[in-house]
């Protein structure tokens, strides 16, 4: 896919992106708050086209915290480099979202008291995902922070007894 960037981690499995992968999008988006409902909006449309819409509910909800704490980590540096990226990849069983931002802070899952409003996200990741992790670019500029959803094996229709 012309164009498509895709992070080196992926690409070093032995194989090329498109026998890992064949399923690839790539969207870039400005490093503010309305970034969040464009990148979720998004991608529950791509997996639609895909047709694996099943899965639309927990990538949704992946990628908004995603591209939250990185809108937040990139609008906390002094020289902001004003983007997000957002990768969809998947193959026959998984979906992997990776977002990157322009801070090389690690991602940090916060200890958050029951009232509390905020910091819930890499938890509601670490919850929702089959895993999850990050990477900093091998140039020390920014990082990628990564989740994969499994797909559903089979059609929920095809569930004995329903």
């Amino acid at each position: 896919m012309a164009g498509l960037r895709i992070p080196p981690f992926i690409t070093r499995q032995g194989r090329g992106t498109d026998d890992r992968w064949p399923l690839q999008d790539f969207l870039e988006l400005g490093a503010l708050l309305s970034a969040v409902p464009c990148a979720r909006l998004h991608a529950r449309q791509v997996l639609r086209e895909w047709g694996i819409a099943g899965v639309a509910d927990s990538a949704g909800l992946l990628v908004t915290e995603l591209v939250a704490n990185a809108v937040r980590a990139s609008r906390g540096m002094a020289q902001v480099s004003g983007v997000v990226q957002v990768w969809l990849l998947s193959d026959a069983a998984q979906i992997l979202i990776l977002v990157w931002d322009a801070s090389p802070q690690p991602p940090v899952l916060k200890a958050v008291a029951d009232e509390a409003e905020h910091g819930r996200g890499l938890r509601l990741v670490e919850a929702v995902s089959e895993q999850w992790g990050w990477f900093s670019r091998e140039d020390g500029d920014g990082k990628f922070v990564w989740a994969i959803a499994r797909l559903c094996p089979f059609p929920v229709t095809a569930i004995p007894g329903r």
